[in-house]
């Protein structure tokens, strides 16, 4: 595995969204307890996806703001 593959695994982490915020944003608690403002990637905005408190999601971590993210996957 590549430095650059190793650098993009270590962003992407998993959580639990806590709180539905507006204009499509969440709160989300991940696996080692921080918690994070996400929102949605580009193609998950064009899809229905219904996100509620306590959905289990995969979040990628902005490597400038690292309490700033988007989900990626729903679980």
């Amino acid at each position: 595995m590549t430095e650059e593959n190793e650098t993009k695994d270590e962003l992407i982490q998993r959580g639990v969204i806590e709180s539905v915020l507006p204009r499509a944003m969440y709160q989300v608690r991940l696996d080692d307890g921080r918690r994070v403002r996400v929102g949605l990637t580009g193609p998950s905005r064009h899809a229905v996806v219904r996100l509620i408190e306590g959905h289990a999601v995969e979040v990628r971590l902005s490597p400038h703001d690292p309490s700033r993210g988007q989900i990626v996957r729903k679980l």
